[in-house]
């Protein structure tokens, strides 16, 4: 981690009761952002995975970090609003927005029902697209600001004739991450000349989180897995270097790190 590279900053990540985002967050905090962190878990009991926003803020504050939770489901446009603006009422305009946040069936498509695909493409599409326009104006006034949309490998094409997970229902999981990756380079291209930074990130393997292991994609200590801290130190990365040097990228986090050390 750097320390105080983030100083002065606000950074929202959404998602961050547990997994990525809450590394994500913890990572942010120690860099010197004031963090705010939304999902809807904010107590223990409320969800069937482990993880809350009280015990990521609780984390980050034990080690001297400046965060706050807010409750928000994100898919809901006005609790989307609402979030960007008590964040904005405690903090001040958000200077990184990390779209972490997700709703995730892994169902054949000729199985999928409406509601659950309705309820993805929200969460996982519409919901950044949404956040964006709501932290881009502040950015735009400052001539600065960072927009990080977390993906997956699963918005690779798959091969023909398929592999082994073809049938394991990830098509419209990998069809929200590739929309969001083409969200990422094309509002890139049209926020550069404002100075605002706009990428996706990937793990390169498979991250152990609450979510991977309920579904059962991988094992805690199974082989070709990556620890979530790998992708915290990618996300900081990529979300202090300016515009000019870091954007519009389809990123993943362990060919980043390694593109960036040498």
């Amino acid at each position: 981690m750097a320390v105080g590279v983030l100083d002065g900053k606000v950074a929202l990540v959404t998602g961050a009761s547990r997994g990525i985002g809450a590394v994500i967050a913890a990572e942010f905090a120690a860099a010197g952002a004031r963090v705010a962190v939304g999902a809807r878990t904010l107590e223990a009991g409320t969800n069937r995975l482990p993880g809350t926003l009280r015990e990521t803020v609780d984390g980050i504050r034990a080690t001297g970090g400046e965060a706050e939770a807010f409750a928000a489901d994100l898919s809901v446009p006005g609790d989307r609003e609402r979030l960007v603006e008590q964040v904005r009422e405690r903090y001040g305009e958000v200077d990184i927005l990390v779209n972490n946040a997700a709703v995730t069936y892994f169902t054949p498509v000729a199985d999928f029902t409406a509601r659950r695909f309705a309820l993805m493409f929200e969460v996982q599409v519409t919901a950044p697209a949404h956040l964006a326009q709501l932290v881009i104006p502040g950015m735009r006034a400052r001539g600065r600001g960072w927009i990080l949309n977390i993906s997956s490998v699963a918005a690779r094409h798959p091969p023909i004739p398929p592999g082994p997970y073809a049938g394991l229902g990830g098509t419209v999981y990998g069809m929200c991450k590739a929309a969001l990756e083409r969200f990422s380079t094309g509002l890139a291209a049209e926020l550069y000349a404002d100075g605002i930074a706009v990428n996706s990130l990937a793990p390169t393997d498979v991250v152990p989180t609450p979510g991977t292991l309920f579904h059962g994609l991988v094992t805690e200590d199974g082989p070709g897995t990556e620890p979530p801290e790998v992708m915290a130190a990618a996300a900081l990365a990529l979300c202090r270097a300016p515009a000019s040097e870091l954007t519009g990228r389809v990123a993943y986090s362990q060919e980043l790190l390694a593109e960036l050390a040498r």
